[in-house]
């Protein structure tokens, strides 16, 4: 089974298995993300769950949703990255990017009642760019900055570091593709980077 069919049948079970623990608290389950685009890949990927919740979702019910995932598959838990909010998306973790996602992209796994986030504006996109995200964004470059060879548990990040500053080219579009990239070797990078915001 190819890592994206087995990704995409981890995430369907551990959609029941929110559905059968949390019932009528969660509207609807959603992918988003590279997985829901068709280009996940493990060492880059995350598995992107969207959750529209009747109210909201607290610190204990997110451990659950991550005990589920990891009685699931011990493999594949880790990736596990949760996005939520409730009916009016006004509460809850799901920035703009990827409500423009799940506009654009998501790819139902459970739904009682269809409920969608309004489109990000471009204010809003800039916004929400500018703030946490290129604070998290400048602080991995400066470390990945003063090392010679980035060990394989950061490759994740490293990645992430370097194709941040396409979120910035692509918020015109309050969308971002988050296909993945070819491997290619990890060693410092012999150049510098000025992002004007």
């Amino acid at each position: 089974m190819s890592d994206q069919l087995a990704a995409m049948a981890f995430a369907r079970a551990l959609a029941q298995r929110c559905d059968q623990r949390f019932g009528e608290k969660i509207l609807g389950i959603y992918l988003i993300g590279s997985l829901a685009h068709g280009g996940f890949a493990p060492r880059y990927s995350d598995i992107d769950l969207a959750l529209v919740v009747r109210d909201q979702l607290a610190s204990d019910d997110l451990d659950v949703i991550r005990a589920e995932a990891a009685a699931e598959s011990s493999r594949l838990a880790p990736l596990l990255s949760v996005f939520w909010a409730d009916p009016d998306f006004r509460i809850g973790r799901f920035p703009p990017l990827d409500r423009a996602d799940l506009i654009d992209h998501g790819v139902t796994l459970r739904e009682r009642v269809r409920r969608r986030p309004s489109r990000p504006t471009l204010p809003q996109v800039r916004s929400y760019l500018r703030g946490e995200p290129l604070r998290n964004w400048c602080e991995q470059v400066a470390q990945f900055a003063a090392i010679e060879t980035v060990a394989g548990e950061d490759h994740k990040r490293y990645l992430r570091a370097l194709l941040y500053p396409r979120a910035f080219s692509t918020a015109g579009r309050a969308a971002r593709s988050r296909r993945t990239t070819p491997r290619f070797p990890f060693s410092k990078a012999q150049s510098s980077i000025s992002i004007s915001i």
